[in-house]
């Protein structure tokens, strides 16, 4: 259970960190946690970010590279910190992506003439920021349509696979989270064209489950160590609080495969109850929200919602 210090030390966080903790572990009213994710926009490292927006509605003068600093990457984490759907920004730029990327196939393609199709990843990713942001487009429906006709046999989606000509034959854990991800957006974005997109997150999630999170299906050894370390932000990468955050968000069936990932992130509480930033992908960015090694209020706040979704009561209230 977590303890008034811990709540109250996410709750002295980034007004990202604030509302979040409000929402899902101080049971703050609806009008308090709404006031506070306006913040994102005006304060702390969602502003920030907008303030290196391009004039052409870019980041960093690119669509998906530099990483982490790109167009993509940059609303990838905003839409982390929780900024407002509609923000006028983030529409500008889902707006750029859209034109400069969306593919004959449906999907999203930055590497045209080198590549001639979309590429999985890359088209969830856009698909989860554009529907996070309530960007209104009929492409945003065709993108979904593409990233649901890429789904393989074993439920998942890997950005090596290609229908018909080869390729990967098994889902990758990366690619699938990401897909899951967007498809979750899509289902709150567009209500009316949801059971689709429902129906390929439960084969998704089996993915997953068969796979305990981290493990092979067929040794049961951790299939990638650093998928069992805790990062924030995550990019394209999966880890298992990642996934652990994913089943939460749906509200999926709790099920006991998942109980080798919760056992772990279990372990990996402090003596302080808290979670430590365990890893750090490389790469470019603006600034610096936490320090690894040290305690991370994003890992903290995303591994108590997670625990409390599984049935650990959290009755703390807000602090004044």
């Amino acid at each position: 259970m977590a303890t008034a210090p811990v709540i109250h030390w996410l709750l002295d966080g980034d007004p990202a960190i604030r509302w979040q903790s409000m929402r899902d572990l101080a049971d703050s009213t609806s009008r308090s946690v709404q006031r506070e994710q306006r913040r994102v926009a005006a304060e702390g490292w969602g502003a920030r970010l907008l303030e290196r927006q391009d004039d052409d509605g870019r980041w960093a003068g690119g669509l998906y590279t530099p990483k982490w600093t790109s167009t993509t990457y940059t609303l990838l984490l905003l839409r982390a910190l929780g900024l407002p759907p509609r923000h006028p920004q983030a529409l500008r730029a889902c707006q750029v992506l859209l034109d400069t990327g969306f593919w004959e196939d449906g999907g999203i393609n930055f590497f045209a003439p080198r590549r001639n199709c979309s590429e999985t990843c890359v088209s969830s990713m856009v698909l989860a920021v554009v529907c996070w942001f309530q960007h209104e487009d009929p492409r945003v429906d065709q993108l979904a349509e593409h990233l649901l006709g890429r789904q393989m046999a074993d439920g998942g989606w890997n950005c090596r696979y290609t229908e018909g000509s080869g390729g990967a034959t098994h889902g990758s854990f990366h690619t699938t989270i990401l897909a899951l991800e967007a498809l979750l957006e899509y289902e709150s974005f567009r209500r009316s064209h949801a059971q689709a997109a429902r129906e390929a997150q439960a084969r998704g999630r089996e993915f997953l489950l068969v796979h305990r999170l981290f493990k092979s299906h067929r040794t049961g050894a951790v299939v990638k160590p650093a998928m069992t370390q805790l990062s924030f932000p995550t990019q394209w990468h999966f880890d298992i609080l990642r996934g652990l955050d994913y089943f939460r968000a749906c509200n999926a069936t709790r099920d006991d495969r998942l109980s080798d990932a919760l056992q772990l992130l279990e372990k990996k509480r402090t003596a302080e109850g808290m979670w430590l930033l365990e890893n750090v992908y490389s790469g470019k960015s603006y600034f610096t929200m936490e320090t690894k090694g040290r305690a991370s209020r994003w890992n903290t706040l995303r591994a108590l919602r997670v625990l409390r979704w599984w049935g650990f009561p959290m009755a703390i209230k807000e602090k004044p």
